[in-house]
């Protein structure tokens, strides 16, 4: 008999997971990461036996139960898939997938919805970043039609405002683990930076390239990354974060002028592929970057003026809006808050089958889950 789970595959912002109430996993870490590599059908560079995309942003996991935390609503524990490696990675964040944990949690009956909207308070297990969403609930419904356009998704579809509370030093424990916003490593300036994700930015001039490369060109530059895989593993030890070689953090970001109307063009490596756009969490880290006075990424970014900068960060296949309040001094800035748009859909609702051979003592079976 092979293992059947409840599950709901949404897209949330920019990738697509399989979401699961935590009670219908195994308790025991080692059982639910064997069945999730199963379920995605993992390791394998194609997932050909399992529902995963073939991809960094297709093969995510999002594991939701009511909060324990006070003042908190919901509890979301983001895990990363490896495509090709028998791993799964809880060491970060992931924002867009958090895009989709309200409506989730709404569809479970974990909470009540309101009417017109509906705010839920998550806290993320991996970092215990705490976000507050605001969704679209009409009669008490999950609306997801609406027209909120973001780029890296076609259509558009009903906004999902998200704010993060306490964002800074999520894995890092600082916003700028070395103190500094300007440090030299492996023989480059770059900006160790954590506002929800923890990011080495540096100029794409400093590597020799110019920052506007299309992503399947720099997939397949071999010496740049190499170069970058240099500078991140001399970089993690700073930013407190050990074994970086078998982690997904820290990601890399090379930074240029601004080339289509934003205000900083980036380029994303997440952290050995290039990213088609560009993380919520990296997004977030990156603009806040660019407000630190000597930075790689302030000297290239063309910023706007007042305390709430809206600020357009370009990316391959587009921009991603980030907001941020600003308060502090010009010398010495603080960001105060973080802000942004995504979207988010449900896409199927039902029963996700593990192989025979990979079934799973603890893990709930859908039958009994759906009683």
């Amino acid at each position: 008999m092979q293992t059947a789970l409840r599950c709901m595959m949404m897209r949330g912002g920019t990738s697509k997971g399989a979401y699961f109430l935590a009670s219908d996993l195994p308790a025991d870490t080692a059982r639910r990461d064997a069945l999730l590599l199963a379920v995605m059908g993992s390791p394998d560079p194609r997932q050909i036996d399992g529902i995963g995309g073939a991809h960094p942003l297709t093969s995510k996991v999002a594991i939701v139960s009511r909060s324990t935390e006070a003042g908190c609503d919901i509890d979301f524990l983001f895990a990363q898939i490896l495509v090709d490696r028998p791993r799964v990675d809880t060491n970060q964040n992931c924002g867009n997938i958090l895009a989709g944990v309200a409506p989730f949690a709404i569809e479970r009956g974990l909470i009540q919805a309101g009417d017109p909207v509906t705010r839920v308070k998550v806290r993320t297990i991996n970092t215990g970043t705490i976000a507050e969403l605001l969704i679209e609930t009409p009669g008490g419904r999950v609306n997801y039609a609406g027209d909120a356009r973001i780029d890296g998704v076609p259509g558009t579809a009903a906004p999902v405002a998200i704010d993060f509370l306490d964002a800074a030093g999520s894995v890092c424990g600082a916003l700028l683990p070395t103190g500094r916003a300007v440090d030299q490593v492996a023989g480059v300036e770059v900006t160790l930076i954590d506002n929800g994700m923890p990011v080495i930015v540096l100029a794409a001039s400093a590597v020799g390239r110019t920052g506007y490369e299309p992503h399947d060109q720099l997939n397949k530059d071999v010496d740049l990354k190499a170069r970058l895989e240099e500078i991140r593993l001399a970089a993690s030890p700073l930013m407190n974060i050990a074994d970086a070689a078998n982690k997904n953090v820290p990601k890399i970001c090379l930074v240029a002028p601004p080339a289509a109307g934003g205000h900083v063009s980036t380029r994303s490596f997440i952290p050995h592929e290039c990213h088609a756009a560009i993380g919520v969490f990296a997004a977030v880290s990156v603009a806040t970057a660019c407000v630190l006075p000597g930075s790689p990424a302030a000297k290239v970014a063309r910023l706007p003026e007042g305390a709430t900068k809206f600020i357009s960060v370009e990316h391959p296949t587009g921009e991603f809006t980030v907001r941020l309040e600003v308060g502090g001094s010009p010398q010495a800035p603080v960001v105060t808050r973080a802000g942004l748009l995504r979207t988010a859909r449900a896409l199927f609702d039902g029963t996700v089958y593990a192989r025979a051979d990979a079934r799973i003592e603890g893990a709930t079976l859908f039958p009994r889950a759906a009683e």
